[in-house]
């Protein structure tokens, strides 16, 4: 029986990338790369900021780095204004906690970014927990978060459906054992299906959504 659904956040709830891009590709920029969206896709998009940082801009001291990443997201917050949830996703997480479905959140993101999304789509108080990264030990692709999560919600991994737009999420919550749905906001259908997911979605208007929470929600 499908008991909860567990949602990422960036590119899953909102097409964000829109808005991280830019603020990454601009502090970059001033440290002689060309970001153009593929290197966005393959080094940044779906990982923490302290492992892009780190990998980035090795010749930055910890404290520098520490830096420009809370410039770069004070850069986002300012701009969550202009996100719009995916379509179809409002109505979907409503027919899913009306049908006794319990709604997480399960995401790489920091904190105050994570509730200002929320709080832009006016999505907060749908999702019990928001399970965090960084409150889990490790982020994905670790399925840390995921195995958090299920725990938090008293579910086994079969009862449980995660949604994930990026690779390195997939991988997390395919390691944890849950069977996923790929978002494809940000990346190729065959990408994510290759990684793992069951089935893939341009958006949560697609109709297999609803019999997915009629039927048994495994694979």
């Amino acid at each position: 029986m499908l008991r909860a659904l567990l949602f990422d956040l960036d590119g899953t709830l909102a097409e964000t990338d829109s808005v991280h891009y830019p603020a990454w590709a601009g502090i970059l920029a001033s440290y002689g790369y060309d970001a153009d969206w593929n290197f966005y896709q393959e080094r940044i998009s779906g990982r923490l900021n302290p492992e892009i940082a780190a990998e980035l801009l090795p010749q930055l001291s910890e404290e520098e780095r520490w830096r420009i990443i809370e410039a770069k997201e004070e850069d986002f917050r300012r701009r969550v204004g202009e996100l719009e949830p995916l379509p179809g996703l409002v109505g979907f997480v409503g027919r899913a906690r009306e049908g006794g479905c319990r709604v997480a959140l399960v995401t790489n993101a920091p904190r105050e970014n994570a509730l200002a999304v929320l709080r832009a789509l006016a999505l907060e108080g749908c999702f019990d927990p928001v399970v965090l990264a960084e409150e889990a030990g490790a982020g994905k692709p670790d399925p840390a978060p995921y195995r958090r999560a299920l725990r938090l919600l008293g579910v086994a991994p079969g009862e449980a459906v995660a949604f994930e737009d990026s690779p390195s999420g997939i991988r997390a919550a395919v390691a944890a054992g849950i069977p996923t749905v790929g978002v494809a906001s940000t990346h190729d259908p065959s990408k994510l299906e290759a990684l793992g997911a069951f089935m893939v979605v341009e958006d949560f208007t697609d109709p297999r959504l609803d019999e997915l929470l009629a039927g048994p929600g495994r694979r």
